[in-house]
C-alpha cells in the first residue's frame, strides 16, 4: 500500500469537494455544505487556500485545506480548514502523513503557529491531536455572520 501525499492540482478539486461533502455527512451537516465545486475550483485556481490530497493506488482518499492568517499577537499563521480521511483509509498512518505535509508547508511559509478546530464529540480526531501536544482553548468561542 502506497500512499502519495502531494499539492493539489486543479484537477483533483473535484474530489476534494466530495470530500469535503463526507466530512459534513460525517458531521450532520450535510445541509450546510454550500459551496459548489466550480467556486472551489475557481477560489484554489486564485490562490485563496493551499490543499494536499492523500492518494492511494491512484484515488484521492484524504485531503487537508488550509490558508493564511494573521494574528495580531503571534503574527503570520496557517488556518487548518478541514482535514480528512476516508472512514475505510483511516489508521492507516494517512492521517499522520498529511498533517505533517500541513505542518511542514506551515513552517516553509514562515508561520509562527498553525490553528484548527475540532468538534468536542470527535474522541478520535481529539487523540490525534493530543500525539501532537495540541492546546485546546477553552476560552474562546467561535463566532460567524452568515450572508446568504
Amino acid at each position: 500500500m502506497e500512499i502519495t501525499i502531494r499539492k493539489a492540482q486543479s484537477e483533483d478539486i473535484p474530489a476534494v469537494r466530495d470530500l469535503v461533502y463526507e466530512l459534513a455527512v460525517y458531521e450532520n451537516e450535510p445541509d450546510a455544505l454550500k459551496a459548489d465545486v466550480g467556486h472551489y475550483i475557481q477560489q484554489y485556481q486564485e490562490g485563496l487556500y493551499f490543499c494536499n490530497v492523500a492518494e492511494l493506488e491512484g484515488k484521492i482518499v484524504g485531503m487537508t485545506i488550509y490558508y493564511l492568517r494573521f494574528s495580531t499577537w503571534r503574527g503570520k499563521m496557517m488556518h487548518l480548514e478541514d482535514f480528512y480521511i476516508q472512514e475505510k483509509h483511516r489508521r492507516k498512518g494517512i492521517g499522520e502523513q498529511l498533517f505533517e505535509a500541513f505542518i511542514e508547508d506551515s513552517k516553509a511559509q514562515k508561520c509562527n503557529m498553525v490553528i484548527w478546530q475540532v468538534l468536542d464529540w470527535n474522541e478520535l480526531a481529539i487523540g490525534f491531536y493530543d500525539k501532537y501536544n495540541a492546546i485546546y482553548d477553552k476560552n474562546w468561542w467561535n463566532c460567524k455572520l452568515y450572508f446568504d
